[in-house]
């Protein structure tokens, strides 16, 4: 599972890494939490190149009622993008990188649980694989972009902290996670143990 993450990066530091034009602006925070907006990179449809947009954490389907249904679409299993329902066109024509600068897991009992931040030993800033759509409210009419962040089972490292975690892009990867065509998930798979830096959060 991936419930937080820290993107503290600057968006000159997000436009070089991810070879975007520009960034939207965004506030750099620590504590990224579900239903806060933050960065995406995606392809933009009519250009056919990368672009930043800001977008809210909690994917909510074309066909769902209201944003609360993002509450509980943070995170979409990479083994079922393309069987469940609400991340299947998603998985199919919209996919996206989260840039990140580490992600929070915890540990430990109920009221002394202990917070630890993860990343790539070498990378300060990295790309997450997710899936975004775009809702519209039914009552204004104004559409809402939203995000989800693919998660994998955990490698070595972490699966004494939780069994799942986030899917790290390398950027060699990137072209191919943002292209829909590219079906073969088991490409995008968690770095492995000697790659990440695990540290007190």
């Amino acid at each position: 599972m991936c419930g937080r993450y820290d993107l503290s990066e600057s968006p000159a530091a997000i436009r070089a890494h991810f070879n975007v034009p520009s960034v939207a602006p965004f506030s750099p925070s620590h504590d990224v939490r579900p239903t806060e907006h933050a960065p995406i990179i995606r392809i933009n449809p009519l250009s056919m190149k990368r672009e930043s947009t800001v977008a809210r954490w909690g994917l909510v389907p074309s066909w769902a009622k209201d944003l609360k249904f993002g509450a509980r679409c943070i995170n979409a299993r990479i083994e079922t993008l393309a069987s469940v329902a609400a991340y299947r066109a998603a998985y199919r024509n919209r996919r996206c990188l989260v840039p990140a600068s580490a992600f929070f897991e915890w540990s430990g009992p109920s009221g002394r649980r202990t917070k630890w931040r993860i990343r790539p030993w070498d990378q300060p800033l990295f790309g997450l694989a997710g899936l975004w759509e775009r809702w519209i409210d039914p009552h204004s009419g104004q559409p809402v972009e939203t995000y989800a962040i693919v998660t994998t089972p955990a490698n070595g490292t972490l699966a004494d902290l939780h069994d799942r975690m986030p899917v790290i892009v390398t950027p060699g990867r990137y072209e191919d996670w943002l292209d829909p065509s590219c079906m073969q998930v088991n490409f995008f798979v968690p770095v492995d143990e000697a790659g990440l830096k695990i540290e007190l959060g």
